[in-house]
């Protein structure tokens, strides 16, 4: 199995560099399709979910609810078959 790191994509210019964890949609063990949210996300300014970067298993959650977290930081892995 391959393991896929995703992380925290650029925000946008107004949006700044940082972002707190809300929640997450899905746990480790459970499959993911590309473009799926996987979790939420907010800043000062907006909401959002931050969809998977790749299809496959949710291996491990980096992150935690409330935790602050900078563009680029590593939200979690994602194991796919090749």
């Amino acid at each position: 199995m391959a393991r896929h790191e995703f992380r925290l994509p650029d925000l946008g210019d107004d949006a700044g560099n940082e972002a707190i964890v809300s929640f997450w949609y899905t746990e480790v063990g459970e499959g993911v399709e590309k473009d799926q949210g996987v979790l939420e996300m907010r800043t000062d300014k907006a909401t959002f979910d931050v969809p998977a970067p790749i299809s496959g298993t949710l291996a491990e959650i980096r992150v935690h609810d409330d935790d602050k977290v900078k563009v680029g930081d590593i939200l979690g892995i994602i194991e796919t078959a090749s």
